[in-house]
């Protein structure tokens, strides 16, 4: 838990824009924990900035000063997740990389504290435009992360030339997210790596080829 009493000297600083130690730091990551489990727990519609920082050992105005509203917060919660998230794999073949990243996908989503996080924040994103937003920068993000992972392929010649490298690690996640997003089917490793060969398969038959008006 975090006291307010700490280091007051330290200025808040707007989120996701704070200096690595101090007690801004440990504000901020007592919060965002606080915040996924309560996430975890009942979802968004249930989030109260008051409960969180009771949850975190905070006083309410600094979460309120600092973040404002639930869904500045989420949007928080998300850039975190994005800042902590495995780095890509770099194995020197596209297979390989691609069964990393579904392996590091299908073990946060089969996650049962991961999972629900997921789901709120997801299910919350259909219906909030602002967590819409921080959703599609954490995606973007992660995509930006592996997506060397195609370009390298493609420099070394193991797909054509004009791939486009964010719709093949699209094609690596999306069928683990429908999985536990819609059909409720089992998610296992064998799931995970049938999602890289079947991605890789495609980018090399030329299904992600850019196509140039």
């Amino acid at each position: 838990m975090v006291n307010e009493g700490d280091s007051q000297g330290e200025a808040e600083g707007d989120p996701g824009t704070v200096r690595p130690g101090g007690r801004t730091a440990r504000v901020r990551a007592a919060v965002l924990r606080a915040a996924e489990d309560a996430l975890a727990e009942h979802g968004f519609a249930r989030l109260d900035l008051g409960d969180i920082a009771r949850r975190a050992g905070v006083g309410r105005t600094t979460v309120y000063r600092r973040w404002g509203t639930v869904t500045a917060l989420v949007a928080d919660v998300l850039a975190d997740m994005a800042e902590q998230s495995e780095r890509r794999a770099d194995t020197g073949s596209l297979l390989a990389d691609l069964r990393a990243n579904a392996r590091l996908v299908q073990r946060t989503l089969t996650d049962p504290r991961q999972a629900a996080l997921f789901k709120a924040v997801i299910a919350a994103a259909t219906s909030d435009a602002r967590t819409a937003e921080a959703m599609h920068r954490f995606y973007q993000r992660r995509i930006s992360e592996w997506s060397p992972c195609v370009e390298q392929a493609i420099e070394r010649g193991e797909l054509p030339e004009g791939t486009d490298p964010a719709e093949v690690i699209r094609a690596v996640s999306a069928p683990l997210y429908y999985r536990l997003l819609a059909s409720g089917d089992p998610l296992g490793p064998d799931v995970a790596d049938r999602a890289a060969e079947a991605a890789v398969a495609a980018a090399r038959a030329g299904a992600y080829v850019r196509i140039v008006p």
